[in-house]
């Protein structure tokens, strides 16, 4: 006599499989793509800049959502807004107008000391590498 088993060893895959599946398609897109980003930085071996605390020199990476020129009385500054999925963080580049490849929507990995300025969180001058897409 042959027994089909239909126990809970098989179950838990296939539910976690369809769990998933559906998180993803009931989520919103930017619920996915803050889970994408914390997936692509914790792959990367980066620091989540929620987890950061100031002193620390970190590698964050993510998506800049915002690029600001603010010219100043004493050094103009560039300023971007880095996201990861956890959270914000902003680079700015002390005596910059520009930089080419800094724009919205790019993704970004920057290493630098992170501090705390005027109530942001903040990485002065951050060593970056822009990524393909």
């Amino acid at each position: 006599m042959t027994e089909t088993r239909t126990g809970s060893a098989a179950q838990p895959g296939a539910r976690s499989w369809l769990s998933r599946t559906l998180q993803k398609l009931t989520a919103d897109d930017r619920a996915v793509e803050a889970q994408e980003l914390r997936s692509d930085a914790a792959i990367a071996g980066c620091s989540a800049v929620s987890a950061c605390r100031k002193g620390e020199v970190v590698t964050v990476t993510g998506r800049i959502k915002s690029v600001v020129y603010t010219p100043r009385e004493t050094v103009p500054t560039l300023e971007a807004e880095l996201f990861d999925g956890s959270g914000s963080v902003t680079l700015v580049w002390l005596g910059r107008r520009r930089i080419p490849g800094i724009e919205p929507g790019r993704r970004l990995t920057a290493r630098g000391r992170f501090a705390a300025f005027e109530g942001r969180q903040v990485i002065y001058n951050p060593w970056y590498e822009l990524s393909a897409g």
